[in-house]
This record gives structure tokens, sequence and C-alpha cells, in this order.
């Protein structure tokens, strides 16, 4: 049988396969969406195949289609491990990877793994969807990433969560506020004071109503925000004071900021990756990932 496809051909294929989506997949190779439904039917008539169905919300496998998922994502696989071993393939690989993460480990961690990886892969893409933590795990679900950074690991049977670090709550304040100087504080303490608080959108509020049920706040807080970035900056203000994950504090310095302890109980969440067992990744997300578990690995 004569191979009337090409390379470009099979990559639109397991773009399409991979986010079900003609609109996102397309983005994640950098092609329009005409473009990409035109390499789609030139691989159908090539193969003389119905590879996909097609809905109004969805595009799925046929059956033949699946057939051909899989040895071509073994095909490509193959060739990708051989071109990975040339020094020049880094410089010229294109693409997107789209990450979901919430927003206190984007801020802590994404910067410095981007740069790595820019390093490597100068033309490839990265988006970052920094969101809640039902949202980040919403994105990875329906495919809009290709996997996420979160401390949710939700309960779909595919959807797997790798543990990569225990971040514990601390009490952040002002230099110039009473409790600066302490070591620690209990959370009974914590609220006798002015605290401002994140409202019941946010996850890191479900982490800590679970582990502080049996504590009542002397007094509510000041105000409730819905992230952690916008909490800290009612801190900053002086409104009061927040317990807040310790890797969401300003690491560069000066900052107006310190953290205390906060004890009775120690309360921590597990940041970790979230993705989906049934996705085909590619190699340039898998690439991004081992990456950015070597920069927790560091840490």
């Amino acid at each position: 049988m004569p191979v009337n496809f090409d390379l470009s051909d099979l990559y639109a294929f397991r773009a399409l396969v991979e986010y079900g989506n003609f609109r996102i997949a397309a983005e994640s190779i950098c092609l329009s969406q005409s473009a990409l439904s035109r390499r789609i039917d030139k691989l159908e008539t090539a193969l003389g195949l119905k590879l996909f169905e097609r809905t109004t919300r969805r595009v799925m496998l046929t059956l033949k289609g699946q057939a051909f998922a899989e040895r071509s994502t073994q095909l490509l696989a193959d060739l990708e491990a051989v071109m990975a071993d040339l020094s020049e393939v880094s410089a010229v690989r294109t693409g997107l990877v789209t990450v979901a993460c919430v927003p206190s480990a984007a801020y802590y961690f994404m910067p410095r793994v981007i740069r790595s990886f820019q390093a490597r892969y100068p033309r490839v893409r990265v988006k970052l969807i920094d969101s809640s933590a039902g949202n980040v795990y919403d994105a990875v679900v329906s495919g809009q990433a290709d996997f996420g950074l979160s401390f949710s690991a939700g309960s779909q049977p595919d959807m797997a969560f790798l543990p990569l670090l225990e971040d514990r709550y601390v009490a952040a304040c002002r230099h110039d506020h009473p409790l600066a100087s302490r070591k620690s504080i209990s959370w009974r303490e914590f609220y006798q004071h002015d605290w401002v608080g994140l409202d019941k959108t946010s996850g890191n509020r479900t982490v800590l109503d679970r582990a502080l049920a049996h504590i009542a706040p002397a007094k509510p807080s000041i105000c409730e925000t819905r992230h952690v970035t916008t909490l800290l900056g009612m801190v900053e203000a002086g409104l009061g004071i927040a317990a807040v994950p310790a890797m969401s504090l300003p690491i560069s310095e000066p900052s107006a900021l310190t953290s205390v302890a906060l004890v009775d109980p120690l309360v921590n969440r597990t940041v970790g990756l979230l993705k989906k067992h049934t996705r085909l990744q590619s190699h340039i997300a898998a690439e991004l990932e081992n990456l950015l578990i070597e920069q927790f690995q560091q840490r």
C-alpha cells in the first residue's frame, strides 16, 4: 500500500486525538482549524478509513481510528526518541504545551521551570492556565491542559495524581505586626487577631475548613477574597493577617510580608502533578513534565 501522507498529517491526527476538539488541537500545533481539517481529510483519504466521528460538541475516534491511533502513536514515539538523540533537535522543535496550575504554584515554581524549558526548546510555546484547584482539575479532565499542578486529586478513575511537595499553611503578616517576631502561634490565637480569609469557592478554603472544623474563630474575617494573591495584597495593606500556603509568599527581597508558623494543629496541603491516564501525551509535554518534577525534587 503506497504511503500518501506525511509526518505533518500524523502530528495533526495525534493532536486531534489528544484534544478531541478542532480549535484546541489546531492551536496546539500552530495551525488554523481549516488547515487541520484538510490534513485529517487527507489522512483519511490516504488510508481509505473514517478515523473520527464528528458531533457538534466532540470529536471521537472510530474503532478503526483507535487501532490507527495506537500504531501511529508508537511510530511517532519511536521517531521522536531517535530525533531526541540528535543535538540539533531541541533548537528546532516547535509546538505548544498547556499547563493548568494553581496560582501559588504558578508564582513559586513555573517561572524557573519555563525559563529552563525555553532554553532547551526556544521555539515551543508554553500556555499557563493559572486558576483555582477546581478549574485546574476541569482543564485536565476536558483536555484543555496537557497536565496540571494542583493540590486536588479529584475522584475520576482515569485521573492520576503524583504527590510532589507538602506545603504548610502559615500566618502571613506585615513586618510591623505584633506577631511578626513570633516563631509560631496556634490557630486559636490566630483567630483572635483581625484576619482576612478566602471564600468558599477556594480550594485552600476547603482544605482549611476540613482541618479546622473543631476550631471556631473568635471573630469573623475582615473580608474574604477568592485568590491567595489578592489575600496577600490585603495583608500588605494592613487589613489583618491571613492563613496562606507557605509557597504563596513572595520569595524576592525586600518584602513587606513575613510568615509565622501555625500550629495546634499543623495543616498541610499536598501539591502534585495531575494528569489523565487516557491522554496521549506529546514528547514536548512529557519533557516539560519531567523538568517540573526535577525542579520539585531539587527543592
